[in-house]
């Protein structure tokens, strides 16, 4: 596969996570549209770093903001499951009157 199909995808995968993140109400699911988005970052610059510079300094960071992408949902989701839990928000137009 070459580059460009690669960046395609990333691109791809980039878009469908803004438009689920633009336009989804549900925590969980804004919360998986910016996941697609990161995922389609970390896919472009994996590709980057393999056809331009194979080294495996490229690599090691690609798994360590995959770990960091991991651990960021993993957080993320025990807040949503504590909001929901505590009182019963699960959309983002509720969680916005935490604020008052």
């Amino acid at each position: 596969m070459s580059l460009e199909l690669f960046l395609l995808l990333a691109a791809a995968l980039f878009s469908v996570g803004l438009f689920g993140a633009l336009t989804q109400q549900s925590i969980v699911m804004l919360m998986m549209g910016l996941e697609l988005m990161l995922g389609g970052v970390i896919l472009a610059a994996a590709a980057a770093w393999h056809y331009i510079a194979p080294a495996a300094e490229g690599q090691v960071l690609i798994v360590v903001a995959v770990t960091a992408m991991a651990l960021e949902m993993a957080i993320g989701f025990a807040v949503v499951t504590a909001l929901f839990r505590s009182r019963e928000i699960d959309m983002t137009d509720m969680a916005a009157e935490l604020k008052e």
